[in-house]
């Protein structure tokens, strides 16, 4: 199957960001790019329909935009009847990787707010990635790890957009000496990291990895270390949440607060 990258388009300030990013990681797989709207029709009188002409020339324009972007890429138009998040659940089955802003009017930035968020992320069949407005900085590729197997499909998917990106990956483990077994302490976090991170090393030469055991609330620690990084990368569970230590509140203040691209990847995809 072809390699594709959806992005998500609203009307919202925040479009041209996610138009650039989604660009540039199809030109890094070499993949086409699809340009979606999802269109949900009001209920109007039968003698006052809706004009889509608008809503086409968004979805144009952001095409023409993602073109001047990565000239190389294959880029392709969608405007769709729907709800957003069912819109781009369709999508993703087809997708390497969905791409969204971090705001909007209504479409498809809803997902940001409450039970929509946990939904897409449940049910998109493919890594979903929410772009900041503002510019990421050169860091590292930064992966939360917990410890458990359903972290595992976010780690694969760090080093992978790491060699992509031809960057580093930092794995973070946040301690809380307060949460430990009778004990426990730092050195045990250690290990579970180097179990983590084991085997991944030979498969990817080329990614210089880094890990770091940072005592802190597991929001806190995450939204800080977003400041260096040029992506965040988050395991999700299949059916709603956040495995272990990234609960919803966490994912939630990440996708809200981080001050890079957040992915959040399922571990059942």
């Amino acid at each position: 199957m072809d390699r594709l990258v959806v992005v998500g388009v609203d009307g919202s300030s925040s479009d041209p960001a996610a138009v650039e990013e989604s660009a540039r990681e199809a030109q890094r797989r070499r993949a086409e790019l699809r340009v979606v709207h999802a269109l949900s029709w009001p209920v109007r009188p039968m003698y006052t329909p809706l004009d889509p002409s608008p809503l086409n020339r968004l979805v144009n324009e952001a095409a023409q935009h993602a073109r001047s972007v990565a000239p190389d890429v294959k880029v392709t138009e969608a405007l769709k009847t729907g709800d957003a998040v069912a819109v781009l659940e369709a999508e993703s089955r087809a997708a390497d990787l969905v791409v969204l802003g971090p705001r909007g009017m209504e479409g498809f930035i809803g997902m940001l707010m409450g039970s929509t968020a946990a939904s897409l992320t449940a049910h998109a069949q493919c890594p979903v990635m929410v772009v900041r407005e503002e510019p990421a900085g050169a860091g590292p590729v930064v992966v939360a790890v917990d410890g458990s197997p359903l972290g595992e499909k976010a780690i694969e998917f760090a080093f992978a957009e790491a060699e992509l990106r031809g960057a580093d990956v930092l794995a973070v483990h946040a301690w809380r000496p307060d949460y430990a077994p009778p004990g426990a302490g730092p050195e045990s976090a250690e290990r579970l990291l180097a179990q983590a991170l084991a085997g991944r090393a030979d498969r990817y030469m080329d990614v210089t990895v880094g890990h770091e055991v940072l005592s802190g609330e597991t929001r806190e620690v995450l939204i800080e270390t977003s400041k260096t990084a040029q992506l965040m990368v988050l395991g999700a569970r299949g059916r709603g949440g956040f495995a272990g230590l990234l609960l919803g509140s966490v994912s939630q203040a990440l996708l809200h607060h981080a001050h890079c691209p957040v992915t959040v990847v399922r571990a059942n995809i």
